[in-house]
């Protein structure tokens, strides 16, 4: 059961507004569907329209965020619950124990690299979490296009590369998430081990 997701983000709105405009629709799509949301605990950017969206629609949102940044005063304080870790990976451990499915919107550098760790355990069996990418404008076209050539050049096997979902529209991302069973994972990976 999908009680909250955790969204990676970028601390940035973009250039274009249809980023922003995508964060509010999960943010509401999250109201709508009664997932809370967890993610970096920031106030800027996508991470605080997101946040804010999903609060307006009346969800928790719970931010984790390392002291570092706190201190900077980029952290959300008008949150439903902040977690200030005393680093980057406390932060990423904890998002993940918070949360039932991870979704990654459009972001930066620091967004890849929390999709790539969260996928790369459910690779290992050290979850069986929903992983998700929202593919706004074909933002992610050219990572999953990269992606496939990784599997077809043999260094990542088909159904580890099936764990990841794609979707353009966050209602269909969110429905997905919802209707997504553990044990298909499980399965995969143990298919994959004989």
């Amino acid at each position: 059961m999908i009680r909250s997701l955790c969204v990676f983000c970028g601390s940035s709105p973009g250039h274009d507004p249809i980023h922003a405009d995508a964060a509010r629709a999960l943010g509401a799509a999250l109201g709508e569907a009664g997932i809370d949301l967890v993610y970096g605990g920031g106030r800027v950017g996508l991470m605080g329209i997101v946040a804010d969206a999903a609060m307006a629609a009346g969800v928790r949102a719970t931010g984790v965020i390392p002291r570092a940044l706190a201190d900077l005063e980029v952290a959300h304080h008008g949150l439903s619950a902040l977690h200030v870790t005393g680093s980057m990976h406390e932060r990423k451990a904890m998002m993940a124990d918070l949360s039932d499915g991870f979704i990654a919107l459009s972001g930066g550098i620091g967004t890849f690299e929390e999709l790539f760790e969260i996928w790369t355990w459910g690779q290992l069996g050290d979850h069986a979490k929903p992983v998700a990418l929202l593919n706004i404008a074909g933002f992610y076209d050219k990572l999953t296009g990269f992606i496939a050539d990784v599997v077809a050049a043999g260094f990542l096997r088909d159904v580890h590369s099936a764990m990841l979902m794609v979707e353009e529209e966050p209602r269909a991302l969110v429905a997905r998430m919802q209707a997504y069973r553990p044990a298909v994972v499980r399965k995969w990976i143990e298919d994959d081990q004989r």
